[in-house]
């Protein structure tokens, strides 16, 4: 009865395959970082080590650099020049005016004037023309020996340009050297310079808090120069004003028979004109409240005008006793009427007083607008009055005003000619004085002294940075590495990359004499050997039902052990069932010479094309229980062979002759025979190698077996280093921790032999 391919079971997943295969790969965790780092430990000291010691070559190659600093106090008041209130008033001490003090410390004219006091355009340091070419100036061959430090640029020609150019490129170069830093929250300035002299830097550093304060002191004394000559020639000027304008008002005086034209002349009709300028102030205010009483029962003529509602009437006292009694004789008609009635006497007697009280209101209202009326008028009439009496006193006024017109004028010339004159004379003394008493506006308070040990560089500092720099970028090189590394390492990779799961790890064999191939056989108590009863078992437990008849073993490029694994696991096998191994790898077929067979002996091949007789193509493994089936001669197109119904029978007929069929097939990233003859079997294994199989590879090719329909029992992680991957990557075997690598020996019994 033949025997028919067991159904594909899978595991149940909603998620489509490629969902499924899809998977994101894990953050990695603080035990992850420093597994990276400690795989990798000797290349990062090393790259660190590296760098470090470049740098401290560069460093102590490097000329050192001396820093002396002198200390400016900035007198918080600067002196002027015009004005004797001036000249000891300071302005604020604000942030803008040290700033500014700090700026001309560091300004071009400054820097020119110590250049040329301390002649350093001819100190070897700074003249580019005493300086020796360095080893790279025939290279660039326009660039000065010490450009990189001094910022000078000469070129060959420098020469013949003057001593103006060199001076210039000496100012520039002298003025990078410079720093000028005010002290935070002080009056305080230090003035640094950098030589490679510090004897030199000591001094130019004094040398400019001392220009610095000696020419401020030279352009203030200067000004002072200036203003002093300047108020010289003004004054002989202002002296012949005054004397001219002194005998002009005497003259004045004289002709017109003045004593005291502000005192007498005009006192009398001051008074007059201010008392009748006040008396035309309250007749208008009286006018103007007439008149608004006057408006409001300007348009109420008339018998049948009704002034009761006009202010100025209402507010009247009259017609307020008036109303009153009205509203009284009112309130008696309003009483009389609900309890006498209309006929009762004293009903009639108060309507008779309330027509009364109504008389006097309208008479006393009518007193009251008459009087409103005639208020009007007088105030009016007084307001002109007053005016006139104005009027003619203003005309006195002006007489008397335009008599002493040129008088006010010629006094105010000889009293701004006399004020001008005082101003100028006082000034003028003042700048006398002041040129003999000028402040300074600063003072060395610590001067600089020659520094004994270099500024820059900073050979230990510079040295430890290098090698915390270099570890720093050794180890994100070393993250970055191991981020770019895509092969799988370990059986969690397998399993979270692959979404399989892992029958076996197994280890990378380095004995010698023996074959791999047959390893399990040589040596059973080997890892590997335990590696592969592992597989065994997994591949028996993954369908307990119904056992797999046929495996195809395959993988996804060559040399990632599939061969070995499937002669092994045939081994295996061997030991309790009846097994034959059959090599289906018809590019590069190597079971057969594996095994000592010629390499063009029947096979695989001439099985299925019937020309052979079972029994010459099938032999079995002496010592062993295992029988193989080489792959034969190669034929001209192998997948045509794998894809004829001939292959499909004669497969069943080997499940019927054994129990279980082992296929070794081509790698499936190459050709596509495993998967025509995964159609066949009832399981693959697919092997990866560890530390070389990209995932992405072995991703896609089990991709393309799950469209063929292939049933995938698991992944055998082929050629894993045990103690790396539990000490580098968290693959916890135990084969060092618990003891089996002293038990098992390094990968085989050989050790536990010798013991015995």
């Amino acid at each position: 009865m033949t025997a028919k391919p067991v159904p594909i079971t899978a595991v149940p997943d909603p998620r489509p395959i490629e969902e499924q295969e899809e998977r994101t790969e894990e953050s990695f965790d603080l035990l992850e970082y420093w597994r990276i780092v400690a795989k990798r430990k000797w290349s990062i000291l090393g790259l660190a080590l590296a760098v470090t010691l470049l740098t401290a070559l560069v460093v102590f190659a490097i000329r050192p650099t001396f820093r002396s600093t002198a200390t400016v106090l900035i007198e918080a008041q600067k002196n002027k020049v015009i004005g004797i209130e001036d000249v000891y008033s300071g302005i604020s001490a604000n942030r803008e005016y040290f700033q500014t003090q700090a700026e001309i410390l560091k300004s071009r004219e400054l820097a020119a004037k110590v250049v040329q006091k301390l002649n350093l355009t001819k100190n070897p340091e700074f003249d580019p023309r005493q300086q020796e070419p360095p080893f790279w100036k025939r290279w660039l061959g326009n660039v000065s020996p010490d450009a990189a430090n001094l910022g000078i640029a000469v070129s060959d020609g420098d020469e013949g340009q003057g001593e103006d150019a060199i001076f210039k490129r000496v100012v520039r170069a002298f003025q990078s050297r410079l720093t000028v830093e005010p002290v935070r929250l002080s009056q305080l300035i230090r003035v640094s310079f950098e030589s490679y002299d510090p004897d030199l830097a000591a001094k130019v550093a004094n040398t400019v808090a001392e220009t610095f304060i000696e020419s401020d002191l030279e352009a203030r004394y200067q000004m002072t120069q200036k203003a002093s000559d300047w108020l010289s020639e003004r004054l002989r000027g202002l002296r012949q004003k005054v004397e001219a304008s002194e005998q002009a008002l005497q003259q004045y005086r004289e002709r017109e028979h003045i004593v005291d034209a502000k005192g007498l002349a005009q006192s009398g009709a001051t008074r007059q004109l201010e008392d009748l300028t006040k008396a035309l102030v309250d007749a208008r205010q009286r006018r103007n409240e007439a008149e608004n009483k006057y408006n409001q029962i300007r348009g109420m003529h008339g018998p049948a005008a009704n002034y009761e509602s006009v202010p100025a009437v209402i507010g009247n006292q009259l017609v307020g006793q008036m109303r009153v009694l009205e509203a009284e004789a009112e309130r008696k008609v309003s009483e009389f009427s609900n309890r006498y009635g209309k006929e009762h006497p004293r009903m009639i007697q108060a309507q008779s007083e309330l027509r009364a009280a109504r008389e006097n209101t309208r008479r006393a209202i009518d007193s009251v607008v008459a009087g409103i009326t005639k208020e009007f008028e007088v105030a009016r009439a007084n307001e002109a009055s007053v005016e006139r009496s104005l009027s003619r006193s203003k005309g006195e006024i002006q007489d008397i005003n335009r008599k002493e017109f040129q008088l006010g004028i010629l006094e105010r010339d000889v009293t701004a000619n006399k004020q001008l004159y005082d101003m100028f004379l006082g000034r003028f003394k003042e700048t006398n004085v002041a040129s003999n008493m000028q402040s300074t506006i600063a003072r060395v308070v610590d001067p600089a002294i020659p520094s004994a040990v270099p500024y820059k560089p900073n050979k230990r500092q510079t040295v430890l940075i290098a090698l915390v720099a270099g570890l720093f970028v050794a180890v994100m090189l070393a993250l970055l590495l191991d981020r770019l590394d895509s092969t799988l390492k370990t059986s969690a990779d397998v399993e979270s990359k692959l979404g399989l799961p892992v029958l076996a790890s197994l280890p990378i064999v380095s004995e010698r004499g023996i074959k791999t191939e047959r390893i399990v056989e040589q040596n059973p108590q080997a890892m590997f050997s335990e590696g592969i009863r592992t597989a065994r078992t997994g591949i028996l437990l993954s369908a307990i039902d119904e056992p797999h008849r046929a495996v195809v073993v395959t993988s996804s490029v060559p040399g990632e052990g599939k061969t070995t694994f499937a002669t092994n696991l045939a081994l295996a096998f061997s030991q309790t069932k009846r097994v034959v191994l059959v090599d289906a790898d018809m590019r590069r077929p190597s079971i057969g010479k594996l095994f000592g067979r010629e390499p063009n002996a029947p096979g695989l091949s001439t099985l299925v094309s019937g020309n052979t007789p079972p029994t010459d193509c099938i032999f079995k493994v002496e010592g062993s229980e295992l029988y193989v089936i080489p792959s034969g001669t190669v034929p001209p197109n192998p997948l045509e062979l794998l894809l004829s119904k001939r292959f499909e029978d004669t497969l069943n007929k080997l499940q019927e002759m054994f129990e279980i069929v082992i296929i070794d097939s081509p790698p499936v990233q190459l050709v596509s025979d495993a998967m025509v003859v995964s159609r066949h079997c009832t399981g693959m294994v697919y092997i990866v190698k560890a530390d070389d199989t990209p995932y992405q590879v072995a991703r896609n090719g089990i991709k393309r077996l799950k469209r063929a329909h292939a049933n995938i029992i698991g992944v055998a992680l082929n050629r894993l280093d045990f103690e790396r991957a539990d000490k580098y990557y968290g693959e916890y075997t135990g084969y060092s921790k618990y003891g089996y690598k002293r038990y098992y020996g390094a990968y085989g019994g050989k050790k536990r032999k010798a013991a015995a």
